[in-house]
């Protein structure tokens, strides 16, 4: 790998702990990048930093080492709970989160730091154990690590060090006032070292770093709107009907070996999977609503190149940090102008080369002028040559996959698993299907005491409020316009009456049994029959 990507400051000339430099120098780095070497004098001497650089970069090993030697350095309160940790390391993403786990567990390999790893989606005992247990970091996504707090698992008062990794994102996936409940129940910007770095700084990404840091250092690396400058761009301009073809023609070119391959609907990753299965590929697709334990595993697959092609939506574009990928296609061009330097920065990582081939059709060539004028420049065309066009083996019909649980507006415990349409649940459907919670029903028109809709049979009668109008068990109006003379139905209504504590039986004020009082007017007549 080339090392002209990296600065001048070497590792070795900072003033770390023994036990870091031995970490670091095992991971095989000796220089800085540059993000790393203009954020670690400003967060090695205590002040808060927030860092806008490219992914890839160098970003992650920046804030840990800083955060490892300020837990080495400022021991932290004695007398503190087991369940309060020293540093929260917060991320958009299960991925990212996972990744930075990893790189974590080499850096703090001879510290004695205990690090917990939590996420939603697997293992929620195992990791309110360790908590319990006491660790000294906490690295994990927004909602996991609001469940323990809230279930008093975890103790925020004694946070020295926080971090928020890829903040703009957190705006993007909706996480933004999970993120300020966090900061909010951390000790006070002024005892704590808080770290913020993200691949974009927004208006409003810097408004969340000066509400909640302590008159933070903003750094940027590169100027807004560039591009990867080691990414070679290539642009085709394909039918809808051709870019199947021309993916399968272009992999089968470079001899695909570890790929991605991003689209913008969970839908059309599953088709490009089992089409590019059905030609001879291994691939696999990522998207949102694969389980965490699955999705964990074609991580490992595609890092250990034992998958080829990688197929993923936006939610894999930000933070995946995968050695080597030689190529990014983006088979539909993202509609986000953002999202296309995110995607394409899979590759070229850490001053590496690599290609990104992109796809305008029909559908998604409106996102083009937006792309290109957010990058600065035109991408270059290439034409389409006639043997890029493969012959394509159908893909075999959809079958049933697993799928993340997600729960509905009723909650985890809601009885019968939540169903709004159609067929039959405990408790009453709100659209389609009987009942089954006791009460009979109300308007099937069939069985003996049934009261059929209003509006059958009799399309011009208005339906009486007091209970009147229609009745009996053909449904036929009684000639006073009072209630059906079925006692068995009158009785029950009457129960219910009771039950509601309306006074039932016709007493005074009772606008149904037709008693003189206060609200109930007039007499009726008494019921026909």
């Amino acid at each position: 790998m080339p090392d002209d990507h990296l600065s001048s400051l070497e590792f070795a000339s900072l003033e770390l702990p023994p036990g870091l430099h031995r970490g670091i120098a095992e991971l095989g780095f000796t220089h800085c990048t540059p993000i790393q070497a203009q954020t670690l004098p400003r967060a090695l001497a205590g002040g808060d930093v927030a860092g806008q650089a490219q992914t890839g970069t160098g970003k992650t090993a920046a804030f840990l080492i800083a955060l490892i030697n300020r837990l080495l350095r400022s021991p932290g309160d004695p007398k503190r709970p087991v369940n309060a940790p020293r540093a929260i390391v917060i991320a958009p993403t299960r991925e990212l989160a996972v990744q930075i786990h990893a790189d974590a567990v080499g850096l703090t390999k001879y510290t004695g730091l205990k690090l917990a790893l939590v996420f939603g989606g697997v293992d929620y005992d195992k990791q309110r154990r360790e908590l319990t247990e006491g660790v000294d970091v906490v690295i994990g996504t927004p909602g996991r690590i609001i469940d323990y707090f809230k279930q008093h698992v975890l103790d925020l008062r004694h946070i020295q060090v926080a971090v928020l990794d890829e903040a703009d994102r957190m705006f993007d996936l909706g996480f933004i006032k999970d993120i300020r409940f966090l900061l909010r129940r951390l000790p006070h910007p002024t005892q704590r070292l808080s770290m913020l770095f993200s691949a974009t700084l927004s208006h409003r990404v810097l408004e969340l770093a000066y509400e909640h840091m302590n008159n933070p250092e903003l750094i940027r690396i590169e100027p807004d709107k560039m591009t990867v400058d080691r990414v070679r761009q290539l642009l085709y301009l394909p039918s809808s009907e051709e870019k199947i073809p021309l993916l399968i023609g272009l992999l089968r070119r470079i001899d695909a070996r570890r790929t991605m391959v991003f689209v913008n609907t969970k839908r059309m990753a599953e088709l490009l999977e089992r089409t590019l299965l059905a030609n001879g590929f291994v691939a696999q697709a990522l998207s949102g609503d694969v389980p965490q334990k699955k999705r964990l595993k074609m991580m490992r697959d595609f890092h250990s190149g034992e998958v080829a092609v990688l197929i993923a939506t936006d939610v894999a574009s930000r933070g995946l940090h995968i050695a080597d990928v030689s190529h990014v296609f983006n088979f539909d061009l993202p509609q986000d102008a953002e999202d296309y330097v995110h995607r394409i920065g899979r590759t070229a990582r850490a001053g590496a080369e690599g290609d990104a081939i992109s796809f305008a059709c029909d559908e998604f060539a409106i996102s083009l002028p937006d792309i290109e004028g957010y990058i600065g420049h035109q991408i270059p065309r290439g034409s389409i040559a006639s043997a890029d066009l493969a012959e394509v083996v159908p893909p075999p019909p959809a079958e049933w996959r697993e799928r993340a649980p997600s729960f509905g507006r009723g909650g985890r415990g809601r009885p019968g698993g939540g169903s709004r349409s159609g067929g039959p649940r405990s408790g009453g459907s709100r659209s389609g299907g009987p009942r089954s919670g006791g009460r009979s029903p109300r308007h099937s028109g069939t069985g003996p005491g049934s009261r059929p809709h209003p509006d059958a049979g009799h399309p011009s009668r208005p339906r009486d409020s007091g209970g009147g109008g229609v009745g009996g068990p053909a449904g036929s109006a009684s000639p006073t316009g009072g209630e059906s003379g079925d006692a068995a139905q009158q009785a029950e209504r009457k129960r219910r009456r009771r039950r509601r504590g309306r006074g039932g039986g016709g007493g005074p004020g009772d606008a149904n049994g037709g008693g003189p009082g206060p609200g109930g007017g007039p007499a009726q007549a008494p019921p026909a029959g």
